[in-house]
Parts: structure tokens; sequence; C-alpha cells
């Protein structure tokens, strides 16, 4: 947080009237305080040399400084009295800081400051006996610790008074920060004070050795100046690699510009570092800045705006400072509130793009230089190539989001945002999709050409896109279809809002001369009744606006006679009735058998229909149509009452059987089936473990919790559970730990297909190996050779189904072939059916 500097008056007075009784106490207690002028003038020059040589660490908006001052402090705090010492410290101060035009607020608190550690020093060598301190004799440890002692109390009350006047008057420091100001200061003030002590016992024992001190003192000061470059140009070098590296490995995310900014201001000491990239095409402006008291980005500047604009016309780099520049801009930036800054124009080719600067050197005596210039040039030729890449990145993703001629989202686009919605819909929300089919589009191109019927579609998706709610998603899927996607409460607010919408976008498209007429068919489908995914959604959409067309009020709603195949299903549906009613669906039994020992477990129960007039009907069709005309429940009956009354039969004899019996998604809803179940294997005397329930993955695995209820009440009748068809669908093995299931069918695609192919061979061998690891039996479907067999048996997979051992049969060829493939073989367990031979 930026306070007042006035703030530091505040601690300046204390410390100054400190220094000042402190003082008057030396000066009382010192017989002769005028005493030595001649070499007190000589360590005047001494003391005004040392502050010369300076190592700066910048914190926030404070220098920190370490210099070589303590050496000639030391020595004349045993040469000269403390007074005098105190009052020669004083005056080196202001002369040094005055030619550096400290501004009077610092310069009187750093006056203060070392008028008070001097203060405090001569306390502390008074207090170990003034007698054994006034240059006479040979100093000794008693001499070397009392001295050392004074100085380093110096250098501690120094840092102290530091640290509480930045933060009084930036606010609190980090220890971080704390430990970056005061151990390179203390390092250093123990090495001077160490040189210091040596200094003195040479010059005691030979005074010319001041013409040696003098040498090594030049010779240090140019190593000290080049050791402190050497440093800088490392730290510069290192975290110019550390910031290409984070430029080129900051993903393509929008958070560019905070990486850049951040890492540019601490690089560069500066207490800006801005931004600014003007709108061009459906780029907006950016104009934000990293400030040195905030940790995020600023719309703030430093500086006006004629510089920058001046830049990005002439893409030359602008430059202004003490050391930069002329008076004119140095004019021009001082009236913005300004005292430097650096401007560098973003290049990509031959165009500039925008601009990066940064504005206020930090510290009351450092400016921007022509080496920043040149580092802050280097920067920007990285970062321009890096915004250039983040909008091309952007400008594909898109592209491949959107539609080209609307700029509406496509297909993909709606698909993912459907798929989106119905994963984080709310309790009692629904999600529509109405899809918009534009009538006499062909007509508008055969007449009018194709730049005509672009025109259509482009002012049909500009009328959508503004009679639609502002929470909806408004897209082309591609020719003369459009789908708005929204949550809405119920299906009839999703059908009066296609109403609504078609009303709004029928009014006249006039195109120069021409007037036309335009139309829309609407289809309206609402999850999750109608769907549980974003591709059978936009299926039963299109659907129902093909059925719209010829529907009058040309909106649809989606229904059970419009799925695939719907005139044949619709026709279907009354005489599913009537097959139920009159008891002529038929149940097949297709085996299941151990792959180990080849013995027979157990049959699938599958319903089969022999219609008058269309023959046998395929299952899918006949099982869609009773779903969706609320037959299914009958269906579902019909079959399982089949099932328990040959289960039963088997029962009787010496080779009892296991039925498994096909479940709807939808049945898994019903909250009523559990019941009925229990009831059916009461009325038949089956054991519920002989009753094993096939729900297909996408049933099982839907993504919510819907089917979980349903599921916990079999599994606690006593009913097995499998997921048939696994692999098919998107989910993966690790959800089925927390599903009450028993059995994992392996889809017959990849089960066919391990012979030739060993991805499909890698994913059997998978689910097996898993499945068995989660406790599941695993059942291979579509078995239909004896290589398949083996390799089934060496991935470790227990049970199989499919033509190898037998079709689909129905019950009296099942009894046939059972006699006639089987042999019974007597166990530990009693005789058991195995099958004699694989045909």
């Amino acid at each position: 947080m930026r306070r007042n500097q006035e703030l530091a008056w505040l601690l300046t007075a204390p410390v100054g009237l400190f220094a000042a009784l402190a003082t008057l106490f030396l000066g009382l207690h010192e017989q002769n305080p005028s005493a030595s002028w001649l070499l007190g003038a000589v360590f005047l020059g001494l003391l005004i040399a040392a502050d010369r040589v300076v190592l700066m660490f910048e914190v926030r908006r404070q220098a920190f400084t370490v210099t070589l001052v303590e050496i000639p402090v030391l020595l004349a705090l045993f040469w000269l009295p403390p007074m005098n010492v105190v009052l020669i410290r004083v005056l080196a101060s202001v002369i040094a800081q005055a030619s550096r035009r400290v501004p009077p607020i610092k310069l009187w608190f750093n006056v203060a400051s070392h008028a008070a550690a001097l203060s405090l020093a001569g306390l502390i060598v008074f207090a170990f006996d003034p007698r054994h301190l006034r240059g006479e004799g040979v100093a000794g440890p008693y001499e070397w610790i009392a001295l050392g002692s004074g100085v380093m109390a110096s250098v501690l009350f120094t840092l102290a008074v530091t640290v509480g006047v930045i933060t009084l008057v930036q606010g609190r420091i980090s220890t971080q920060d704390l430990l970056r100001i005061a151990t390179p200061g203390l390092i250093v003030a123990g090495i001077n004070i160490t040189i210091g002590l040596v200094m003195l016992a040479l010059l005691q024992n030979n005074p010319w050795a001041v013409v040696l001190l003098a040498a090594l003192g030049a010779f240090f000061v140019i190593a000290y100046r080049s050791y402190a470059q050497f440093l800088r140009q490392h730290r510069t070098l290192s975290e110019i690699y550390d910031l290409t590296r984070a430029i080129a490995d900051t993903p393509h995310d929008g958070t560019l510009t905070d990486v850049l900014l951040h890492r540019v201001r601490r690089l560069l000491q500066a207490e800006y570092a801005t931004l600014w990239l003007p709108a061009v095409g459906r780029y907006p402006e950016v104009l934000l800045s990293a400030r040195v008291d905030d940790s995020g980005l600023v719309d703030l500047v430093g500086m006006g705006e004629s510089i920058r604009r001046r830049v990005l016309d002439t893409g030359e780099t602008t430059a202004i400072g003490a050391k930069l520049g002329d008076e004119k801009l140095r004019q021009e930036l001082r009236a913005t509130g300004a005292k430097d800054a650096i401007v560098v124009a973003l290049r990509a080719g031959s165009a500039v793009i925008g601009c990066i600067e940064v504005t206020n050197r930090l510290g009351d005596l450092a400016t921007f230089g022509p080496t920043d210039v040149r580092l802050l040039e280097t920067i920007a030729a990285h970062a321009a190539v890096a915004v250039e890449n983040s909008r091309l990145v952007e400008r594909l993703r898109h592209d491949a989001y959107h539609d080209g001629l609307t700029g509406l989202a496509n297909r993909r686009r709606i698909t993912a945002a459907v798929e989106e919605s119905v994963g984080v819909r709310a309790p009692g929300e629904q999600v529509a999709v109405l899809l918009f089919d534009v009538d006499g589009l062909r007509r508008v191109n055969e007449s009018l050409g194709h730049g005509a019927g672009d025109q259509v579609l482009a002012e049909v998706g500009r009328r959508l896109r503004a009679s639609a709610p502002s929470g909806a998603l408004v897209g082309r899927l591609g020719s003369d279809e459009f789908a708005v996607t929204l949550r809405v409460e119920d299906v009839s607010a999703a059908d009066a809002l296609a109403n609504r919408m078609r009303n709004q976008i029928r009014d006249q498209m006039i195109f120069g001369s021409l007037t036309l007429d335009i139309e829309t068919a609407v289809g309206v489908v609402v999850y999750p009744e109608h769907g549980n995914d974003a591709a059978t959604l936009l299926q039963r959409a299109e659907l129902a606006a093909a059925a719209a067309k010829t529907v009058p009020g040309s909106v649809q709603l989606f229904s059970a006679g419009l799925e695939s195949r719907s005139v044949r299903r619709l026709a279907l549906a009354g005489d599913l009735r009537r097959a139920l009613d009159r008891d002529e669906i038929e149940v097949y039994f297709q085996p299941k058998v151990t792959l180990t020992d080849r013995r027979l477990l157990g049959v699938e129960c599958l319903a089969r229909w022999e219609h008058p007039a269309h023959g046998a009907v395929p299952p899918e069709d006949f099982v869609a149509v009773a779903e969706h005309t609320g037959q299914l429940a009958r269906l579902t009956e019909a079959v399982l009452k089949e099932g328990l009354k040959r289960c039963r039969d088997w029962e009787a004899t010496d080779h009892p059987l296991s039925i498994s019996v096909n479940l709807s998604a939808r049945t898994l809803i019903d909250a009523d089936f559990p019941t009925r179940v229990q009831e059916l294997l009461g009325e038949y005397g089956v054991a519920p473990h002989r009753l094993t329930f096939e729900i297909k993955e996408e049933g099982v695995l839907d993504g919510t919790d819907r089917p979980m209820p349903t599921l916990r009440r079999l599994r606690d009748i006593g009913v097995r559970l499998s997921v048939d068809d696994f692999g098919t669908g998107y989910s993966s093995l690790s959800y089925l730990r927390r599903l009450p299931v028993h059995e994992v069918k392996v889809d017959s695609s990849f089960v066919q297909g391990m012979a030739t192919d060993p991805a499909d061979l890698a994913i059997v061998n998978a689910v097996v190996t898993l499945s068995q690891q989660f406790g599941l039996t695993v059942v291979a479907e579509g078995v239909e050779s004896e290589l398949t067999l083996e390799l089934l048996q060496d991935i470790g997979c227990e049970i199989g189904q499919g033509f190898l051992f037998s079709r689909p049969l129905p019950y009296e060829r099942l009894e046939a072939w059972f006699s006639a493939q089987t042999e019974t073989e007597s166990t530990a367990a009693g005789e058991v059916r195995r099958l004699r031979a694989v045909p």
C-alpha cells in the first residue's frame, strides 16, 4: 500500500533528538573537543570517499545501500573524540547527499540516522573507559572489542531505522525482503570492521603503512565496483533467460500479460511496467500495468498517452530520463508526473501491434540508462512474438468452434456446450435444444445464387442471436440448420420459446431490390426427457425439425414416434401391444459357458418377435418402440416371467441353470421395479442369485446417480447385476468400484477382433485384469473361434458366450442342444453337465 512519504518525519524527529542528546553528552565529557581538527579533516575526506563506493539494494520504492564507511568510522573513533566523529560524519553525509540531489525528506532522515548511529557507537566506546581510546599506545584486544562493538551497533541501528521508515512509508516488509536487506549489509559490515582493525594495527606499527593501505584501498574499490557490475550483469542475464522461458512456457490462456509485466517490472526495477495493444479487428484494446504496490495487474499507467501514441506511429523507441532523451521530452514527461520512462514498440513483421513501457526507476537516485533501453528492446522482441503467437492460437481456436459465414458457434461448439450443460444441470432444471431449419434455401440458391443464400443464412443467424435469451448459445450446425441451446424450467417453456423466436425471425428479408419471405421449421428436444447426451439430443432435434416441415405451426416437440425408422416403428406400436396381449413375444436362450472346463452354467434370455406381416422384427426396433410407447415394462416382465419359469423347471432337474435378462436404462429409474422383481421371484420360487440383470454401459454409467437407488435395491434382494457391452461407451473401469454390480460383459466387437487386432486384445486383457482386481466376474461376448477361446483362457477370462458354443435358441431346441452337446461328469460337488465338444 502506498503511503505519504511525509510520514518519515515521524521517525526522523526522534532519531535526530537522540543524536543531539547523545552528542551533547559526549561533548560534556570530553576534555579537549577541539583537538585534532586537522586529523578530523582527513577523516572527513575519507568518509566522503567511502560514501561514494556504494552497493545498492532496491526494496519497493526505497534504496538500501551498503558502503565502506565502517572502516574510516572505526579508525576515527580511535584517534578522535566521539563527539568530533559524530560531527564529521554528519558533515560528510550532508555533502555526499547534497551532491546527489537527494530529496530533503530523505536527506534529513539519512543525516539523523547517521548522527544517531555514530552517537550510539560513541556511547559504547565511552562506556569501555575513554582513557584507553585516545590514540595513545598500541590498541589491543580490549580496544578492538570496544571499537568493533561500537561500529557494529551503529550498523544495526542504521538497519533498524531504515526498516522502520520503509515500514512506515510503504507498509510491512516481508521476511524475505527483510533478509534481503539485512544479510548483505551485516556481512559487509563485519568484513569492513575486520579490515578496519587490521589497518589500525598496521598504522600503529608503522605509519608509512598508510601508503600501502591507500594503494590497497584503490585496488579494492576498483575490484569492488567490477564485482558489483558483474553481479548486475549476471543477474540481468539470468532474469532475461527466466523471462524468455516463462514467456515460452506460458499457456495460451490469457495469462501472458500477467507473467510478462510483473517480470519486466522487477527486471528493470520500475514503478510501472505497461503493455498497450490497440484494438484491431476482433481483438479489444489491452492497456494493463504491473505496479510495484499491487500483486495483480491494474488499468493505471505511469505517464500520459502522447508519448505512447508517438511510438506506435513511428515504431521508434523513446527513452526519457536524466541520461536519456532531450529537454523537450523530459518536460513533456514531467508534466505527467513521471521522472523517467522507456517505451519500445512491439513489432509483428513490419507492423507495429503495440508497445511495452517502463516508468519511474525505483529509488530517488536511480534512473534508466542506455543499458536498460537495450534490455527492454530485447524483451520487446520476445514479447511481440509471444503476443502474435497467442493471437494466432486464439484465432485458430475461435475458427475451430465458430462458423465462418455467420460467426456463430459451429456443430462442435454446440455439441460441447450441450454435453457440458447436461453434466452440470441443477436439480429441477432442464436443458433445451431448439433446431431451426431454414425452408426454401435451396430455391434461393438456385434462383439467386449462393451469394444470396449466404446472405439469408447470415441474416437468420443475426436475428436468432438478437431474439435468443441472454443465457442461450446460438450456433449453425451446417447447411441450413441453426441450433439454440439453453436451460429452461420445463418442456412447455422450451416449446413457448421456440414459437416466440420463430415468429421474431419471420419478418421479410430485403436484399437490395429483392424482398424474401423466409420460413423456418423448429424441432424441440429437452434433456433428460428426450435423451441423455448431446449426440442423441441433436439427432432427435433434427428428427423433430424434419417432422415440423409437415406439421401445422412448424414447431415440433420430439416424441418417440419421430425416432429413426419412425414410420415403421409407428406402425409397429399397435402390433406390439397386441403381441404382448397374446403372448406372441418369444424368448430365446443363449448358453453361457465356463471357458476353463466348458461347463454350462446359465443362459441369457433374449426377446424375439415374429411379425405376421414384416417377419422377424429386429430387437432394437421393437424395444425402442416399447420404450417410447410405454410398453417397456410389459415387455421386460414378459421376458422375465418366461426366464423364471424355465429356471424353475431346470432347478427341478439335475442341471440347474441361472438366467440373465436385459434391462433398459429407463427401467432403472422406475422406483417400483425392484418390488415387482421380488414378487416374481417369490411367485416362481427361484432363488435371487439365479437371476442376473444386464444393463448396457450407457444406462448404468450415464454420469449421474439416478440408477443407483434401483441398483442398490436389486442387489439387496440378492439379484446379480451385470454391465453389458462394456467398452463401447466413455466410462472407465475405476468408476465400476462404486457401482453395486457383480459382472462385466466385454463387448463382442473387441472379443471378435482379439485374434487379428493387438489393440482389441490389449483392451480385453485390461478389462479382464482390472475387473478381477475389483472382484467382478468377466463374461466375453461374441466367442466365435477356437483361437479366440484360447486367447481368452490365456488372459484368465472366466465365462464366454457366442456362436462357437451356440446361437440363441428357443426352449425346445435348447433342450435338444443341451442333451446332444453335453455329458454328465462326476465331480466333488456332484454331477455336472459339460460340453462334450465344441463343434
